[in-house]
């Protein structure tokens, strides 16, 4: 018998804050009727931490400390058991994104040694001859926004062979300069990172200014922490010998999904 278990909610972009409700329902398709000894619904969301392949066995204390932190495991009934009638069935649910005691729901966060991920689980419990159906279901949680307005803090760059870093032979480097600033550097997730540069002179010709966006994750324990950045997104902002002179505009969104704001707890950190 071909039984297919869905969960689908209302929500198109699946973004919920803390306090809201998740509504949707959980859809069901058989082509006969079928028993089942109950539906239920999990919500868990739990951060995972792991250390860089450079780090592997310097921090041995870490892999004893940490394990997956839970922020959310909650569970609701959504159907006791009975019978499911062939054809397509779809059975409503409201479930409280709300938490217990005095933990945090930190911003839904992929990325390479910090993954912070919210999912809802459906399980249906079948007869001992029969397998139990499962099906997962990722959403997004953001953070409210802050309701104090922040204050942007312009930051003028300048950007010559001598304030290049991880650079072995300096000397062989053209002479060039590049000055510009960025608008803010406490910046709201939400909006863009803006600015302007200029290339000032150089002495051979551009072939492409590019600007990337890195982040920083630190992971660890009492014994230490390891720190590592990573590229999230490289994007280009001129092509070819620009002219010497011309203000050129920055502009670049943070990808929500491999970006969060920034965050810093006991055991890990994250910010850009």
């Amino acid at each position: 018998m071909s039984i297919t278990l869905d969960i689908r909610l209302k929500r198109a972009n699946k973004v919920y804050h803390e306090g809201e409700v998740l509504a949707g329902v959980v859809v069901l398709a058989s082509k006969e009727a079928m028993q089942h000894q109950g539906i239920s619904l999990t919500m868990e969301g739990v951060v995972n931490l792991q250390l860089s392949s450079k780090s592997v066995g310097v921090f041995e204390a870490f892999y004893n400390s940490v394990k997956p932190i839970q922020l959310i495991n909650s569970n609701i009934e959504v159907a006791k058991a009975g019978k499911i009638p062939g054809g397509k069935t779809e059975i409503p649910f409201e479930f409280p994104l709300s938490t217990k005691g005095n933990k945090v729901l930190y911003e839904t966060y992929h990325g390479v040694f910090v993954n912070i991920q919210y999912i809802l689980r459906c399980d249906m419990r079948r007869s001992l001859l029969a397998k139990d159906l499962s099906r997962t279901f990722e959403f997004m949680v953001h953070c409210q926004p802050q309701k104090a307005k922040l204050v942007p803090t312009p930051v003028d760059f300048t950007v010559t062979p001598e304030t290049l870093q991880n650079v072995h032979e300096r000397s062989l480097l053209p002479r060039f300069l590049i000055r510009g600033h960025l608008n803010a550097t406490n910046c709201v997730i939400t909006e863009p990172l803006t600015g302007e540069l200029m290339v000032e002179n150089s002495q051979v010709p551009i072939k492409s200014i590019e600007l990337q966006l890195v982040r920083v994750e630190t992971c660890g324990c009492a014994e230490g922490y390891a720190r590592d950045a990573t590229e999230i997104q490289n994007i280009q902002i001129a092509e070819g010998d620009v002219c010497h002179g011309l203000s050129i505009p920055i502009y670049m969104v943070f990808p929500r999904l491999f970006t969060c704001p920034t965050l810093e707890t006991t055991n890990f950190k994250v910010g850009t």
